[in-house]
């Protein structure tokens, strides 16, 4: 059982350990790829920081940043003039995060739509995809969910049916080493995607489904919370835990004025595992903080170590 945050720590950003050093659009077409590669490294070596500090708070499930490499739909990452030194970088964080017990993953934003039905943006969906792919392998880490790639299918275009099917046709574009990654999340909108439609999906091509608990509250397609999170689960292939997401809401506990779907700062609720082994990504604004007071809270550290 791992308990992780996603892509920076508080702790160690107060001591300007980052890894999403990134630069605006106009500052990238001025300074191009030399600037991005400096960023890139500085980066990856603030990552295998992460990494040794994960390790040693017993916190073994870590969101990398999507901004690690910035800029890197704009060019190959092969490219970048750091590339040699970065892949030194990255192959010892690998090697520590497997000698660790650390699961190391990726979330790409919104903006990665399979389900589009704009060529323009498939074409950039499933180059970012196929590069979050290489920087895993740059980890040595396991073409398989257990390094997963999580998106969201995307816009509905006022047709379900037919988003799902175009998310369908265009996963068997992706590369092998992206495809065996690539997972898919419920979503925490009526008119969206839930895991009932998810399933259906798993069934045309064999993605798993990570279950969000707090979307699911938004958008349950008929199911109770243990009916999602058991199909969810079910569509993991055996030998990799399943990863689900939690968060507390924040109108509920800190701010009654904030949107219905808002993540609090911290976890205020327990999980719910129903008897079964999850690794679970908590997306709190207070990152680790909030992990660490869970753990803390609910005695966990203890068992962990």
């Amino acid at each position: 059982m791992r308990y992780g945050y996603a892509a920076i720590n508080l702790t160690l950003g107060a001591e300007k350990i980052m890894v999403n050093r990134s630069m605006i659009k106009a500052t990238f077409m001025e300074k191009g790829i030399a600037y991005a590669s400096e960023l890139a490294l500085a980066n990856s070596i603030d990552l295998e920081k992460i990494i040794d500090w994960n390790i040693e708070h017993h916190l073994l499930f870590y969101r990398m940043s999507s901004d690690m490499i910035p800029w890197m739909s704009e060019y190959e990452i092969s490219d970048m003039p750091d590339y040699e030194a970065i892949k030194t970088v990255l192959t010892r964080c690998g090697e520590k995060t497997a000698k660790g017990g650390l699961r190391l993953t990726f979330h790409p934003g919104p903006f990665n739509v399979l389900a589009t039905n704009t060529p323009t943006v498939l074409t950039k969906t499933i180059k970012e995809l196929r590069q979050h792919a290489e920087i895993l392998d740059l980890l040595n880490l396991p073409a398989t969910p257990f390094a997963k790639i999580n998106i969201h299918v995307g816009g509905a275009f006022g047709d379900k049916i037919s988003a799902l099917a175009r998310f369908a046709e265009s996963y068997v574009q992706l590369p092998a080493n992206t495809k065996q990654r690539l997972t898919v999340e419920n979503d925490d909108k009526a008119n969206m995607f839930n895991v009932h439609d998810l399933l259906w999906l798993h069934e045309q091509t064999n993605i798993p489904v990570v279950f969000d608990y707090f979307h699911h509250e938004f958008c349950t397609g008929g199911l109770s919370e243990p009916e999602a999170l058991f199909a969810a689960i079910g569509t993991w292939p055996a030998g990799i835990t399943p990863v689900v997401h939690f968060s507390s809401s924040r109108k509920k506990y800190e701010d009654p004025t904030s949107p219905p779907t808002a993540h609090a700062d911290y976890v205020y609720d327990e999980v719910n595992k129903y008897g079964h082994d999850l690794d679970i990504m908590f997306e709190a604004k207070a990152k680790e903080v909030a992990v660490m007071e869970y753990m803390a809270m609910h005695k966990l550290l203890s068992e962990e170590q």
